[in-house]
Protein backbone atom coordinates (compact mmCIF):
# COMPACT_ATOMS: atom_id res chain seq x y z
CA UNK A 1 0.00 0.00 0.00
CA UNK A 2 1.53 3.22 -1.02
CA UNK A 3 0.15 6.52 0.66
CA UNK A 4 1.05 10.07 -0.74
CA UNK A 5 -0.34 13.34 0.92
CA UNK A 6 -0.11 16.17 -1.15
CA UNK A 7 0.65 18.84 1.32
CA UNK A 8 -2.43 21.23 -0.44
CA UNK A 9 -4.48 18.22 0.32
CA UNK A 10 -4.01 17.97 4.16
CA UNK A 11 -6.05 19.07 6.53
CA UNK A 12 -4.28 21.85 8.64
CA UNK A 13 -5.84 23.04 12.28
CA UNK A 14 -5.37 26.18 12.25
CA UNK A 15 -5.61 27.18 16.40
CA UNK A 16 -3.10 24.25 17.02
CA UNK A 17 -1.07 24.48 14.51
CA UNK A 18 -1.15 20.98 13.01
CA UNK A 19 -1.18 19.24 9.78
CA UNK A 20 -2.80 16.33 9.58
CA UNK A 21 -1.03 13.81 7.38
CA UNK A 22 -2.04 10.17 7.41
CA UNK A 23 -4.06 8.12 10.09
CA UNK A 24 -4.24 4.18 11.27
CA UNK A 25 -7.06 3.69 8.36
CA UNK A 26 -5.24 5.50 5.92
CA UNK A 27 -1.92 3.54 6.25
CA UNK A 28 -3.83 -0.23 6.75
CA UNK A 29 -2.89 -0.26 10.64
CA UNK A 30 0.83 1.08 9.99
CA UNK A 31 1.22 4.57 11.68
CA UNK A 32 -0.40 7.84 12.47
CA UNK A 33 1.46 11.10 11.38
CA UNK A 34 0.80 14.92 11.56
CA UNK A 35 2.90 17.99 11.08
CA UNK A 36 3.11 20.64 14.22
CA UNK A 37 4.00 24.32 14.14
CA UNK A 38 5.13 25.69 17.80
CA UNK A 39 5.05 29.22 18.48
CA UNK A 40 7.77 30.86 20.46
CA UNK A 41 7.09 29.46 24.27
CA UNK A 42 3.83 27.27 23.52
CA UNK A 43 3.54 24.63 24.85
CA UNK A 44 2.86 21.35 22.68
CA UNK A 45 1.35 18.70 24.82
CA UNK A 46 1.18 18.18 28.45
CA UNK A 47 3.16 15.33 30.49
CA UNK A 48 1.47 12.65 28.75
CA UNK A 49 1.97 8.80 27.80
CA UNK A 50 0.50 6.09 25.18
CA UNK A 51 0.45 2.98 26.48
CA UNK A 52 0.92 1.20 23.10
CA UNK A 53 2.14 3.68 20.38
CA UNK A 54 6.18 4.65 20.29
CA UNK A 55 6.02 8.45 19.35
CA UNK A 56 8.94 9.89 16.77
CA UNK A 57 9.77 13.10 16.39
CA UNK A 58 11.90 14.33 13.60
CA UNK A 59 12.42 18.44 14.11
CA UNK A 60 12.27 20.06 10.95
CA UNK A 61 12.47 23.77 12.01
CA UNK A 62 13.42 25.96 15.24
CA UNK A 63 14.05 23.79 18.64
CA UNK A 64 11.58 21.60 20.86
CA UNK A 65 12.25 21.37 24.61
CA UNK A 66 10.89 17.60 25.30
CA UNK A 67 10.78 15.81 28.40
CA UNK A 68 11.13 12.15 28.08
CA UNK A 69 10.65 10.12 31.52
CA UNK A 70 12.59 12.33 33.68
CA UNK A 71 14.97 13.99 31.72
CA UNK A 72 14.49 17.49 29.52
CA UNK A 73 16.48 17.51 26.23
CA UNK A 74 16.31 20.25 23.40
CA UNK A 75 15.65 18.71 20.26
CA UNK A 76 17.38 21.21 17.23
CA UNK A 77 17.15 20.66 13.43
CA UNK A 78 17.53 17.82 11.89
CA UNK A 79 17.38 15.87 15.31
CA UNK A 80 15.47 12.51 15.34
CA UNK A 81 13.83 11.37 18.96
CA UNK A 82 11.80 8.02 19.68
CA UNK A 83 9.64 7.90 23.06
CA UNK A 84 9.16 4.29 23.41
CA UNK A 85 5.59 2.94 25.05
CA UNK A 86 4.62 4.11 28.66
CA UNK A 87 7.54 7.30 28.99
CA UNK A 88 6.00 10.00 29.87
CA UNK A 89 6.72 12.98 27.67
CA UNK A 90 5.87 16.43 26.89
CA UNK A 91 7.16 18.99 24.63
CA UNK A 92 6.83 22.88 23.63
CA UNK A 93 8.87 24.90 21.46
CA UNK A 94 12.58 26.20 22.60
CA UNK A 95 14.04 29.71 21.68
CA UNK A 96 12.73 32.50 20.00
CA UNK A 97 11.61 30.85 16.99
CA UNK A 98 9.14 28.60 15.69
CA UNK A 99 9.76 25.13 16.14
CA UNK A 100 8.70 22.83 13.06
CA UNK A 101 8.24 18.88 13.61
CA UNK A 102 7.53 15.61 12.18
CA UNK A 103 5.40 13.14 14.41
CA UNK A 104 4.81 9.93 13.73
CA UNK A 105 3.18 7.31 16.12
CA UNK A 106 3.47 3.45 15.47
CA UNK A 107 1.53 0.78 17.19
CA UNK A 108 -1.55 3.81 17.30
CA UNK A 109 -5.11 4.35 17.80
CA UNK A 110 -6.64 6.42 15.03
CA UNK A 111 -5.44 9.26 16.28
CA UNK A 112 -7.68 12.41 13.98
CA UNK A 113 -10.35 12.62 16.23
CA UNK A 114 -8.17 13.21 18.88
CA UNK A 115 -6.40 16.30 17.40
CA UNK A 116 -9.68 17.88 15.96
CA UNK A 117 -11.35 17.47 19.49
CA UNK A 118 -8.34 19.69 20.80
CA UNK A 119 -8.79 21.91 18.04
CA UNK A 120 -12.18 22.62 19.53
CA UNK A 121 -10.58 22.90 23.10
CA UNK A 122 -8.19 25.58 21.47
CA UNK A 123 -10.88 27.60 19.81
CA UNK A 124 -12.84 27.13 23.00
CA UNK A 125 -15.62 25.46 21.30
CA UNK A 126 -14.65 22.03 23.30
CA UNK A 127 -14.51 21.93 27.20
CA UNK A 128 -11.08 20.15 28.05
CA UNK A 129 -12.74 18.22 30.23
CA UNK A 130 -14.19 16.53 27.20
CA UNK A 131 -10.48 15.87 25.79
CA UNK A 132 -9.32 14.61 29.11
CA UNK A 133 -12.83 11.64 28.67
CA UNK A 134 -10.51 10.20 25.54
CA UNK A 135 -7.41 9.05 27.42
CA UNK A 136 -8.34 5.31 26.46
CA UNK A 137 -9.99 5.90 23.26
CA UNK A 138 -6.69 7.77 21.80
CA UNK A 139 -4.57 6.02 24.27
CA UNK A 140 -3.28 9.61 25.51
CA UNK A 141 -2.33 9.66 29.21
CA UNK A 142 -2.03 12.83 30.90
CA UNK A 143 0.72 12.07 34.05
CA UNK A 144 2.30 14.62 36.50
CA UNK A 145 5.55 15.64 36.05
CA UNK A 146 7.39 17.57 38.62
CA UNK A 147 10.55 18.16 36.45
CA UNK A 148 8.11 19.37 33.31
CA UNK A 149 6.01 21.92 35.83
CA UNK A 150 9.83 23.44 37.08
CA UNK A 151 11.62 23.54 33.26
CA UNK A 152 12.04 26.98 33.50
CA UNK A 153 12.95 27.17 37.25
Amino acid sequence: MTVLIRSNEAETLAASGVTLLADVPDTGGHLTSHRSVFQPGKEGAPPHLHREAAELFFVLGGALRVLTGEKLVVLEHGDFLLVPPNTPHAFEAAGDETAEVLFVLTQAKPRFGYYRLLEGAYRGETDWSEVAKTSDLYDNHYVESPTWQHRRQ
